[in-house]
């Protein structure tokens, strides 16, 4: 039988920014005894949002100022898809596992199935739920999500296209993605979800889980 052993990471490593998980530890722990609204702002803006930031917004931000437009939209949409799952996972406080045939049955906070996640998303996350249904979802994780990361290139007929900030996130009918709006839909997301973070006690619960285990190598 495989198991999967999960090690420390070294508390000098940097998980958000500057922030390390030593840094995260000691939050973590006025969050666990004493909490506050203040806290949990702290909690996501030094480590969740700092984390997204560096590593996802400010490279598309880089990407955004190429002006050739010879195709810089399809790496941006790859690096909004790549992140469609750990937000999610963060959502509901899941950490993916790989699990072979002989390995221990999934634990209540993993899960497996990248497709089911990532679907959750876009059906269920605002301002997303308002576009998304589960057909749609599906389709976009195969053909887009999966298509660009796998493939390096959009299937079942989705196009990308840089777009106005009038147009929507997707034409389904034309199955046409317009990345401005897309990334849009991002930000209110984002902004939405820290709102509720900082009084929400199972999203808090979530968020400690799902920060704990990036502390995991």
């Amino acid at each position: 039988m495989t198991v999967t052993v999960n090690t420390a990471t070294p508390d000098a490593t940097k998980i958000a920014g500057t922030k390390t998980v030593a840094d995260w530890k000691a939050l973590c722990a006025k969050l666990d005894t004493a909490p506050t609204r203040e806290l949990w702002a702290k909690a996501y803006d030094e480590f969740f949002l700092a984390r997204l930031e560096s590593r996802y917004f400010s490279p598309i931000r880089t990407l955004e100022k190429n002006p050739a437009h010879l195709g810089e939209g399809f790496a941006i949409v790859a690096i909004l898809c790549s992140l469609v799952e750990f937000l999610e996972s963060t959502f509901q406080g899941k950490t993916y596992r790989y699990k072979r045939k002989k390995d221990p049955a999934l634990t209540e906070h993993e899960y497996g199935e990248s497709g089911k996640i990532f679907a959750a998303f876009l059906v269920n996350r605002t301002p997303f739920k308002s576009v998304f249904d589960q057909p749609l979802a599906e389709d976009f994780y195969a053909n887009v999500r999966c298509g660009l990361l796998h493939e390096a290139r959009s299937k079942g007929g989705w196009l990308i296209r840089t777009g106005k900030d009038t147009d929507p996130m997707i034409d389904a009918a034309r199955k046409i993605i317009f990345r401005k709006s897309l990334q849009k839909g991002f930000d209110d997301l984002l902004k939405y979800y820290r709102a509720q973070l900082l009084t929400d006690n199972a999203l808090q619960d979530a968020f400690k889980r799902r920060m704990n285990s990036l502390c995991l190598e």
